[in-house]
């Protein structure tokens, strides 16, 4: 499959999906783009860049949420007039689908969403490359189910995204075989920020460890995947949601150094 011009999965070398959790201002998010296509441009990583305009199932009614559908559209679609890479961006609701799909490359749909089959159906028939957020509630075998849906309704080109299991309360766990498993049936991109999440962990939020966002991916490209997922914060104590488990710009450079030197040892591509 294709997100706009990077290839993913099908032997095509890892690819970067990453940003910001929720889009902030138009100008931080045009800059932050800029400096994730020099660094993985340096490394011949083709990155999709991802920011979400509404973080619809936060904890708090009184927790930031993002600008909103106009105003989160226009900052993606200033992001790729001014870096030129390809954007992907959450979609809540089945009437977001046709207006997010003439900006967006790629539509997510949210792992608390991930069985809806009306909004998979909605995104589908867009045309547009489909991600899939793998429910924390949900079991590899049961998500490749929701593949089938989405190319039933006309998708062609669909990513699977892990992003860690139910481990109890406010704690997660990745089972690294649910990889293999999914990259049987789609391509599959491995989310290292989420899987690092505590959920509810916080003060009427979610917390996190960003010390273990580098460890699980390093095991996810070791055990084999298509995309990896990094969201990323100028100042990740400031991050208005998601903070405890974000990475800096310069922590995501290095633990691209440390991916592509598994992915090299491993001869390039794992195949499934």
């Amino acid at each position: 499959m294709r997100i706009a011009d990077v290839p993913i999965g099908d032997g095509a070398p890892l690819a970067l999906i990453s940003g910001l959790n929720v889009l902030e201002t138009e100008d931080g998010a045009v800059q932050l783009a800029t400096r994730l296509r020099e660094l993985s441009s340096r490394r011949g990583i083709g990155v999709v860049f991802k920011a979400s305009f509404d973080k619809a199932n936060r904890s708090s009614r009184d927790s930031y949420r993002g600008p909103g559908l106009e105003k989160g559209l226009r900052a993606l679609e200033r992001v790729k007039m001014e870096t030129g890479l390809p954007v992907l961006t959450d979609v809540h609701e089945v009437s977001q689908a046709e207006s997010v799909a003439e900006v967006a490359d790629c539509l997510q749909i949210p792992a608390f969403l991930c069985r809806q089959t009306d909004l998979i159906a909605a995104c589908a028939r867009t045309g547009k490359p489909v991600n899939i957020k793998k429910g924390q509630f949900v079991a590899p075998a049961d998500i490749v189910l929701a593949v089938h849906k989405a190319r039933s309704f006309g998708a062609t080109d669909v990513l699977l995204t892990e992003r860690g299991t139910s481990f109890g309360y406010r704690d997660l766990v990745v089972d690294m075989r649910g990889l293999c498993e999914m990259r049987r049936a789609a391509p599959v991109c491995f989310d290292a920020t989420h899987s690092a999440q505590l959920p509810g962990a916080g003060q009427g939020s979610s917390g996190g460890d960003r010390e273990m966002v580098a460890p699980l991916a390093r095991a996810a490209v070791a055990v084999g995947i298509d995309a990896l997922f990094v969201e990323v914060h100028p100042d990740p104590s400031r991050a208005p949601c998601d903070g405890a488990c974000q990475v800096t710009p310069a922590a995501l450079e290095r633990l691209l150094d440390e991916v592509c030197a598994i992915g090299a040892a491993l001869g390039g591509a794992r195949e499934p």
